[in-house]
């Protein structure tokens, strides 16, 4: 089972937020991997790279150690962790978070992504805010894009331009 929420709020201490996160992942042992959604394309772009993070653990030729950085490499469209973070995570001051909760076991479980969500957004004073995930010109800017690339596709194909970038980190690996 895979859920994908956007939300709005602001992050002061980032140790303390991952904290929190890796916190309740435990607790109800689910994969949580939270993102800058300023970065993101639409839930397209994080399914996207579940997608290729999944495939890669499966086929055993992942890059990092935990499906949650395998996921965050490859929302990055980068080949190194150490650019992944830094492009795509939270940092001091963000205020548009991207959430990605993953839960393999789907036996009686149906209202556990309603729980946890509760759960992230009242511990990390956030709100729910789908919008976040929405991307636009600048958003394929800041991703690393020029307007040369951009420029190759009409407005409405845009995300395509995110989704090759996702895919590419299979070549570039």
């Amino acid at each position: 089972m895979l859920e994908i929420i956007g939300a709005s709020g602001k992050i002061f201490d980032v140790e303390e937020f991952l904290k929190k996160i890796s916190i309740i992942s435990k607790k109800y042992n689910l994969t949580i991997q939270v993102f800058d959604a300023s970065m993101i394309f639409g839930k397209i772009h994080l399914n996207s790279a579940v997608e290729h993070a999944l495939r890669a653990m499966k086929r055993k030729t992942n890059s990092t150690n935990t499906l949650d950085k395998e996921i965050l490499l490859y929302a990055s469209g980068e080949r190194q962790i150490k650019k992944a973070i830094p492009k795509m995570g939270v940092k001091k001051g963000c205020e548009k978070i991207a959430l990605v909760l993953i839960n393999d076991d789907e036996r009686g479980k149906e209202n556990l992504f309603d729980i946890v969500i509760k759960n992230i957004l009242d511990q990390l004073n956030l709100k729910r805010d789908d919008s976040v995930l929405k991307g636009n010109h600048q958003t394929l800017l800041d991703f690393g894009l020029n307007d040369n690339e951009i420029s190759t596709v009409t407005k409405d194909k845009y995300e395509f331009l995110i989704l090759e970038k996702v895919a590419m980190v299979d070549v570039i690996k």
